[in-house]
């Protein structure tokens, strides 16, 4: 008998791509990205993790993201281990590094429902934000990821993006602005 936060039919790994891809950019941060495509990480470790299927051994979406972003986190550590060719970077770093990110998009979502059968539509809006997110304009995006994903200031974020306060103020309220539209809230 399926308990009732679990999706009747569980989805494809594949519908995880925009939630990992935001977890990837905001893991290689800005020095690796000139050097790494997140989208191509992502890919590989989509398809990890479909040679790896028979492997999963959970039942619901949470375990199946956590499944997926511990492949990410490999597929991450390999990359940044061999671009930077020193052995320090651990594969458990980038697991814990992404379960942080993937723990700060869980707050910003937060809505005081912590029963557990609200554990699946949290699910949704994360995915739901992280294909918004993945919609925006670069820049747009860029700032609303630093700023409410990564915790950085307004003032990091323009020195960042060589970008005025009032500029960065104005790409926050625009993807603000179509994020709200997007997700409909």
């Amino acid at each position: 008998m399926a308990h009732e936060a679990e999706p009747a039919h569980p989805r494809p790994v594949e519908q995880f791509r925009e939630y990992l891809h935001l977890l990837a950019r905001l893991q290689l941060g800005a020095k690796f990205q000139t050097q790494l495509d997140p989208s191509d990480l992502v890919q590989q470790a989509l398809l990890r993790a479909h040679e790896k299927q028979h492997q999963f051994r959970g039942r619901s979406e949470g375990e199946r993201a956590a499944w997926l972003r511990a492949i990410l986190a490999s597929t991450l550590a390999d990359a940044v281990r061999k671009l930077s060719r020193e052995p320090g970077q651990a594969k458990q770093e980038m697991l814990a590094a992404l379960n942080e990110s993937s723990s700060r998009l869980e707050a910003w979502l937060a809505d005081q429902r912590p029963a557990p059968a609200e554990q699946a539509a949290r699910h949704e809006e994360l995915f739901g934000l992280a294909e918004a997110l993945a919609l925006l304009p670069a820049e747009q995006r860029l700032a609303i990821e630093l700023r409410h994903l990564q915790g950085w200031a307004v003032p990091q974020i323009s020195q960042h993006m060589d970008r005025s306060i009032p500029a960065v103020a104005g790409l926050l309220r625009r993807g603000l602005k179509k994020l709200r539209e997007s997700l409909g809230d």
